[in-house]
């Protein structure tokens, strides 16, 4: 399966609890193909008082979604759009939206 999203991409969640939410994608997981994405599927974990956090307690972080349910936001719309791939002038493959043509 061909991943078309990077780090820093803006993307829209498609499906899940956190449906419609968009935010810029933080790390990927090219093994598992997931994406940790900033503000979206955050999740509550009880931690124990260690050496790097003395007073230990519940924290929030994000946790990971399936890049099948992640949509690339277009800048030139704010929507999201599919994209696709091409060869430019150079031979170099680029991402571009098929709605809107415009490369990423």
């Amino acid at each position: 399966m061909k991943i078309y999203i990077k780090k820093e991409d803006q993307v829209q969640v498609l499906a899940g609890e956190a449906k419609g939410a968009t935010g810029r994608v933080v790390s990927i997981d090219r093994e598992k193909y997931r994406a940790i994405v900033e503000g979206v599927n955050v999740v509550t974990k009880h931690t124990k008082p260690s050496a790097a956090n003395p007073q230990g307690g519940i924290t929030k972080t994000e946790a990971p979604i399936h890049i099948s349910n992640l949509l690339l936001v277009d800048p030139k719309t704010g929507k999201g759009g599919r994209v696709g791939f091409k060869k430019d002038k150079d031979g170099k493959s680029v991402r571009y939206f098929k709605n809107s043509g415009e490369e990423v």
